[in-house]
């Protein structure tokens, strides 16, 4: 039973910037019409999201948990300091606040397995979004994938290069890179594959030279380390899989529907560029198309993604120039606490359909041939005629409850998080004192009271998406606080929006055209199939 939420400890000024910003429609867009107001409306509005967090450089990163002293007799790290490798080993992940070992000692917190009550359907059912298509949770794993990258024999470490760089598509590395491009027109390596229909479409070329012996292709040795759960699909599933940038490219058939539309737009601008400029070589066709789609991918994710996150009226946009003096302007260092943000595993559906049928979510795993079959546009259709569901607890798939869920419990327990409480006051919201405080659901209160005892005992993790949604936002207010100054403050300081960058003169006049006039994902699929196939419906919002 849902009751009302005692809002008594959300803050006097963040409801009403709330109230402000989610009222008075017609005002915003009265703003939002001139284009000297809108701007300076834009700046004020994500400096105030950006300030509510202390910004970067974070005193802290998981080297402080780390035995990197050999002596195996000196004992595991739990004190914290700032040092000069912390502040600069970014192969270690930061962090917002210092490891709390006391909250994290054996006897304090439920038994992780206990805590599963807190992710299954309650009575099996499926809350739906309200708002989003299941495009929004593909494209959220998929670009996240490219700098979330948690280590996977050192959790302490990451992966990532620390920008949003399209490492799925062009790989880590320039090695990875180079075993991707064909060194002709600028282009990345492709393949013709008929679709169910007879229709050609362009795709990745396969991984594999012969899949029953994980032989991988001899072009393709040492792109990178196939995952385990890869290795032990069949062979019919692993014939499939394609060549790109990174081991989890075929985790997923939506995040393969968007590596690939990445890879036809790229080959696309390579040739808008060599049209319009003759006398330009493959390795320059090759970069400044791989710089104008990464411009493309992060105008879409700071405007229509993001957007489509809060319930403001006012839109926001991308406006590089107006923010290289904030004090926040650093370099990006991924931060722990930005990764847990963005589990949203609850976000799945147990079921979709596929071809108008019901078809349990397993089936789309490592499974690219259904992407195949169907082709780009009518998986992109079908996937935004459908709703995602929503975010929070009671909502993840059973199979996603162990191999998630209950993992990332345990890992802040290993990296010893700060609580649920002190995350909220770091962010700007006074602390809880009830249950009531986190939610209104009823039978959630319960739940935690018995397992927690206290709210001061709430896990990072839990308390994140036990928090109640606010009107017409995808996500709960601790999660919309914390990706406010990593996700907006980590994608404006990306080279290619620096004022000297951002041009005509790096992407080119034409590239800089188009640029300018794409603004959101349909815009990119429906000039990337093929031109007997009509307009695709592509969208985020139901």
């Amino acid at each position: 039973m849902t009751g009302k939420r005692d809002t008594s400890k959300d803050g006097l000024g963040n409801k009403l910037q709330t109230l402000v910003l989610t009222n008075f429609k017609s005002i915003w867009k009265l703003l939002q019409s001139n284009k000297s107001v809108a701007r300076k409306v834009n700046k004020n509005l994500l400096n105030s999201l950006i300030y509510k967090i202390p910004t970067r450089p974070n005193p802290y990163s998981m080297m402080t948990l780390d035995e990197y002293i050999p002596d195996t007799t000196i004992p595991k790290k739990t004190d914290t300091y700032t040092s000069w490798e912390s502040l600069n080993d970014r192969t270690y992940t930061g962090r917002h606040l210092p490891p709390d070992p006391k909250l994290n000692a054996e006897g304090n917190l439920p038994k992780v397995e206990d805590l599963a009550i807190l992710f299954r359907k309650r009575d099996g059912k499926t809350i739906y979004s309200s708002k989003s298509t299941m495009l929004f949770p593909y494209w959220v794993q998929w670009f996240t994938d490219s700098f979330l990258r948690l280590d996977h024999y050192n959790k302490l470490k990451n992966t990532s290069n620390h920008e949003i760089d399209l490492c799925n598509v062009y790989g880590l590395t320039r090695k990875q890179t180079h075993l991707l491009r064909t060194f002709q027109g600028g282009k990345l390596k492709t393949q013709k594959l008929k679709r169910q229909d007879g229709v050609e479409e362009e795709y990745p070329l396969f991984y594999y030279a012969d899949a029953a012996q994980d032989q991988v292709k001899p072009e393709f040795d040492g792109l990178y380390q196939p995952l385990n759960d890869e290795k032990r699909q069949p062979v019919d599933k692993k014939q499939y899989m394609f060549a790109m940038g990174v081991e989890r490219a075929n985790v997923q058939i939506g995040y393969v529907m968007l590596n690939t539309l990445c890879l036809r737009e790229h080959n696309r601008l390579c040739d808008e560029l060599a049209s319009n400029y003759p006398d330009w070589d493959d390795e320059r066709l090759f970069q400044t198309s791989r710089n104008i789609l990464m411009a493309i991918i992060l105008k879409i994710i700071m405007e229509e993604y993001i957007n489509h996150i809060t319930p403001y009226h006012f839109k926001l946009f991308a406006d590089p120039e107006a923010f290289t003096k904030e004090s926040w302007h650093r370099p990006n260092f991924m931060a722990i606490e930005f990764d847990f943000v963005y589990r949203w595993h609850s976000a799945i559906p147990e079921t979709f359909k596929y071809n108008g049928k019901p078809t349990h979510i397993a089936a789309s795993l490592w499974n690219n041939k259904m992407f195949i079959d169907k082709g780009l546009g009518a998986l992109m259709e079908e996937t935004c005629s459908q709703a995602g569901t929503k975010i929070g607890l009671f909502n993840t798939p059973d199979i996603l409850v162990e191999l998630t869920e209950l993992p990332s419990i345990r890992l802040g327990r290993q990296l010893q998080l700060a609580s649920y409480n002190d995350y909220r006051e770091m962010c700007g919201f006074p602390r809880v004192t009830t249950f009531e405080q986190v939610t209104g659901d009823e039978f959630a209160q319960k739940k935690l009271k018995e397992l927690y005892g206290h709210v001061d005992n709430i896990e990072f993790f839990v308390g994140l998406y036990a928090e109640d949604g606010r009107k017409n936002s995808t996500i709960p207010p601790l999660v919309a606080r914390l990706i406010g100054i990593d996700a907006f403050s980590q994608a404006l300081t990306n080279p290619l929006l620096s004022p000297n960058i951002f041009n005509k003169e790096t992407f080119s006049p034409v590239g800089w055209e188009i640029l300018q006039n794409t603004n959101t994902v349909s815009d990119l699929v429906n000039r990337n199939v093929p031109p007997s196939d009509k307009k695709y419906k592509v969208t985020f919002d139901l």
